[in-house]
């Protein structure tokens, strides 16, 4: 026998495919990378259902003139793109829009800057208290949002509320019955406080779980350097955990721009209109004065808007990310 039919009988028979054939090159590849994409398809698929009908069926409305008249006889009115044009030529639209930028601007700095230094100090505590901390965390987080706006409604209300009679105690007499949703900037201050509750504790915990994939070392060798606690979080958390910050930043924006339970719920938009956020000035619109049309329209933009927000952030994390390299 020769060495070549020596060499090919001591051939392993897994690399030899039906009758002695070597398998096709490039198949368990092949059949590797459509896996994953097979996984996610039923879950692709109900969302387009589920999401994408709603969506057409909103755009085919914010075309139509859809008042109380057109729903009485039943037609339907389409007008093409003269609902986007009255509200891209409205001054209240722009006016809402430039409040909604500001506050989603102030709410997520405000997240951001609370929630980490949360994060930090569950870092830093022993097991017992961060253990009752992200407890406490954990319960303010999973509270339905429509419970949680009620209790802040009672915690703020004019007669009997906690704030007003807590702040009665200390000195401030003149709050004992402060009406805290008369006023535009008083009735942002209850909903910024109320969201910023809501939204600190996934930003803490996520922090905190962020920081325990630090290597201690890195620490260790920033204190034998004599860096203080803010230089360590410059040189070694900050650093680190970029990526975190950015996807943080980037849920939280999306979060509070469609904040709607709680706008609407503290004072329905008010006093006079001028706490409306786009989604709370698209359903008022809407809804209220049943211009269906035109709410559906806003709906619209204010999808685009915040596509055009949420895109411009994604390019300067990705332009920084790229200067860095």
């Amino acid at each position: 026998m020769s060495a070549q039919t020596e060499e090919a009988a001591a051939r392993p028979a897994s690399r030899t495919g039906k009758g002695g054939a070597p398998p096709a090159p490039g198949t368990p590849k092949r059949a590797g990378r459509t896996v994953p994409y097979l996984l996610i398809l039923p879950a692709a698929v109900f969302t387009v259902l589920l999401l994408g009908w709603i969506m057409v069926k909103n755009g085919l409305l914010s075309f139509q003139n859809l008042n109380r008249r057109q729903l009485i006889r039943r037609t339907t009115e389409w007008i093409g793109f003269d609902n986007y044009a009255d509200s891209l030529g409205s001054e209240e639209f722009w006016r809402v829009t430039l409040r909604s930028v500001v506050f989603t601007a102030v709410n997520v700095t405000l997240v951001m800057v609370v929630g980490c230094l949360i994060g930090l100090l569950l870092a830093r505590l022993g097991k017992r208290t961060r253990l009752l901390l992200s407890l406490g965390l954990v319960l303010a987080w999973a509270m339905p949002v429509v419970a949680a706006t009620t209790v802040f409604q009672w915690l703020f209300a004019q007669r009997f509320g906690v704030v007003n009679y807590m702040l009665d105690r200390l000195g401030w007499h003149s709050m004992a019955d402060y009406n805290w949703t008369s006023g535009q900037f008083s009735t942002f201050f209850v909903i910024t406080v109320l969201l910023v509750w809501q939204s600190v504790p996934f930003v803490a915990i996520n922090l905190y779980a962020a920081t325990t994939t630090i290597p201690k070392e890195l620490y260790e060798a920033a204190a034998l350097d004599g860096a203080g606690v803010w230089k360590r979080f410059t040189s070694v958390t900050f650093p680190f955990l970029k990526p975190f910050f950015y996807a943080t930043t980037f849920l939280e924006v999306i979060w509070i721009f469609k904040a709607f339970t709680q706008v609407f719920v503290i004072n329905e938009g008010g006093p006079d209109r001028l706490t409306e956020t786009l989604p709370v000035y698209a359903f008022v619109e809407g809804m209220n004065n049943q211009h269906f049309g035109m709410g559906a329209a806003i709906s619209i933009l204010t999808i685009a808007i915040l596509l055009a927000l949420t895109a411009y952030y994604l390019r300067l994390v990705l332009k920084q990310e790229e200067d860095e390299l």
